[in-house]
């Protein structure tokens, strides 16, 4: 059984990838099972037959009275017919970058989801039905403004599951973020040691200052302001130890603007002043 890299393969041109997709996907033999390396995270909108998908250590079923939203990775599938001649599924893809955006929009704190679960059963309703239904992908390839409206049925669909399922798909959505340090992450990081301001760090980031923040407790659980200072008063702290230096000669390169202030907030988290350690 080949394995079936999706969708790039639905894809009408191979090196123009896309952070949002749409693919109606039609079957008329009785049972097809298929390797799927599935590499953009997706909801499977079931309208006729039945599917069944693989995991590691678990096992999901659904009919067309339910939805899917499966994590992008290897699973294998198995789609079948149901009492009708064909199997049809509309199929929405999207990007990390896409729900990274999406969650650093809407959202405020990353919460763990409580298992590694890598699908999400969402059930049917009128309004799912109907968003289904809008859903065509001759629509969003044919149209002037088809990356637009794609990104609005994306928030659409999002925000209404969000106050259907709240908290629970909430922190689902979060789990789906890779855990590999994100291009913010690595602005962040780089600059922990640095004497750059938040509004710096935030620019850097190609951010609003009120952008940043809300993205920073998003991905790091903690306002950046504290996160930054405890991380560089750390710093401090190792540099200090070390013997070779004094606070007068590291205060400006971990964002102090005076040797005074520095010390105040060193004690502060420390209970001893900078020149205790360096004793």
């Amino acid at each position: 059984m080949a394995i079936e890299n999706i969708p790039e393969i639905f894809f009408q041109e191979e090196n123009i990838p896309a952070d949002i997709f749409v693919y109606d996907f039609k079957m008329v033999s009785d049972v097809v099972k298929s390797k799927v390396n599935l590499s953009m995270n997706m909801f499977s909108f079931l309208q006729v037959g039945k599917k069944q998908v693989h995991f590691a250590d678990n096992s999901v079923a659904v009919n067309s009275k339910q939805s899917l939203l499966l994590k992008k990775g290897n699973w294998l599938w198995t789609e079948l017919l149901d009492t009708q001649a064909i199997y049809y599924c509309k199929l929405f893809f999207f990007s990390e970058k896409k729900l990274t955006d999406f969650l650093s929009k809407y959202t405020n704190n990353v919460k763990p989801y409580k298992e590694e679960v890598p699908y999400f059963v969402i059930e049917n309703d009128d309004y799912i039905a109907a968003f289904i239904n809008s859903l065509s992908s001759d629509t969003f390839s044919n149209h002037s403004y088809s990356d637009a409206l794609l990104v609005l049925k994306f928030e659409e669909i999002m925000l209404y599951l969000l106050n259907k399922y709240g908290n629970e798909f909430e922190y689902y959505l979060h789990s789906l973020i890779s855990k590999e340090l994100s291009p913010f992450k690595n602005i962040v990081e780089s600059n922990v040691h640095s004497n750059l301001k938040l509004e710096e760090i935030a620019f850097l980031c190609n951010m609003s200052l009120s952008t940043f923040k809300r993205h920073f407790t998003s991905e790091y659980n903690e306002a950046p302001g504290k996160w930054l200072q405890d991380k560089r008063l750390q710093k401090a702290k190792e540099l200090l130890q070390a013997g070779d230096l004094k606070a007068s000669d590291i205060y400006l390169d971990i964002g102090y603007n005076n040797l005074s202030n520095f010390s105040v907030a060193f004690k502060n988290k420390f209970g001893i002043s900078p020149t205790e350690v360096s004793n």
